[in-house]
């Protein structure tokens, strides 16, 4: 039996339920909330198998989302974590962080969001998650300009 291969090891996963995978791929979502901090660099935005149902309701999230399909289980984007820091007040959110942020979490910075024009099924996993080759390979075809060092 042979290992799996992996994508290279500055690349990993970062699995989002819907409808906030949504939100940051197609809205202004650049907050992700952590209950622990994550380290920064590229990570490919998997939607989770979950649906957060009771988020539909929320006017922004709706707003945000309308028309788009909710795909799960699957990469839709590359993004780029850019730092994480805590915010430890009990308001309903961080002024700096914006409307996404929640209290009492880990704000992740997003940047740099490469929408992938179709979306590659994928397991994803809890934490940052490494990569199996043949997911970064489809994504490479999709995105092949996002990371030239890697495809030439």
């Amino acid at each position: 039996m042979t290992a799996p291969l992996y994508a290279p090891d500055w690349l990993r996963g970062i699995t989002v339920k819907q409808p906030w995978a949504a939100s940051i791929v197609h809205g202004d979502k650049r907050i992700e909330n952590r209950p622990r901090p994550w380290p920064t660099g590229w990570y490919l935005l998997h939607a989770g198998a979950a649906i957060d149902r009771p988020a539909l309701r929320d006017p922004l999230v709706a707003r945000t989302v309308h028309g788009h399909h909710l795909h799960t289980r699957a990469v839709l984007a590359v993004v780029r974590i850019t730092g994480c820091h805590a915010h430890t007040g009990t308001d309903s959110g961080d002024a700096s962080c914006g409307r996404w942020a929640q209290p009492g979490c880990f704000h992740l910075d997003l940047d740099d969001v490469h929408a992938l024009p179709l979306p590659v099924p994928c397991p994803g996993a809890l934490g940052p998650w490494r990569v199996p080759q043949p997911v970064f390979e489809q994504v490479l075809l999709q995105l092949p300009d996002l990371f030239p060092e890697v495809t030439s």
